[in-house]
Parts: structure tokens; sequence; C-alpha cells
């Protein structure tokens, strides 16, 4: 028996499942968007993404079933992507800080 005929991932239930549940978890962000959260609502909606998001890179792109260096470089990318959110959020946290100091600098120069 050679190696491409061995199975190693996971089985139709499996698939299924997991199907089933990102359609919920659609649906509970369908929900969420229609909800009023206050503050809460941005970091409830990237959860629920940060979940659906896993189970595909885990199930539907295989990385659950081999080995550990796939998972390094799955977390490498997880790892930058959180990076760059950091420096989105860090420049757009601090946007109100930036104007307050463009406002008191006049447009063009006074005589």
């Amino acid at each position: 028996m050679s190696s491409h005929d061995e199975h190693h991932g996971a089985s139709l239930r499996t698939y299924l499942v997991i199907f089933g549940s990102l359609l919920a978890l659609t649906g509970l962000t369908v929900w969420v968007a229609f909800h009023d959260f206050g503050s809460f609502n941005t970091p409830l909606a990237l959860v629920i993404a940060g979940v659906k998001g896993t189970l595909v890179v885990l199930y539907f792109m295989h990385v659950r079933y081999n080995s550990r260096l796939v998972w390094v470089f799955a977390a490498a990318g997880f790892l930058w992507l959180m990076i760059l959110f950091g420096f989105t959020f860090s420049d757009y946290l601090t946007r109100d800080a930036a104007e307050a100091t463009v406002q008191d600098v006049p447009a063009w120069p006074t005589r």
C-alpha cells in the first residue's frame, strides 16, 4: 500500500459538522450585526470571524492533520497578521491626538 492510498484526513461527517458550525457562526455574525452591543460590536465580530477562520484553516486547509512544521508556518502567518493589526490599531487609536496637533498649525503661512 503506497502512502497515497492511506487516508489521514477528516471524515465526511467531520466536514459536515464543520460546515454546519460555519453556517451557525455566520448566522450569529448576522444576528450580532443587527443588535447594538455598544463598544463590544467590533470585538465580538472579530472573535466570531477568528473562530470561523480557525475552523477553515484547521479542517478545510488540512493543517490539523499535517506535520508540526506546517503548524509552525500557519502560526507564523497568524503572528504576522497580529503584528499588522497592531500597527493598524496603533495608528487608528492615536489619530485624535494627531488631528488635534494638526488643527493648531495654520494651513497657509501667514505674514
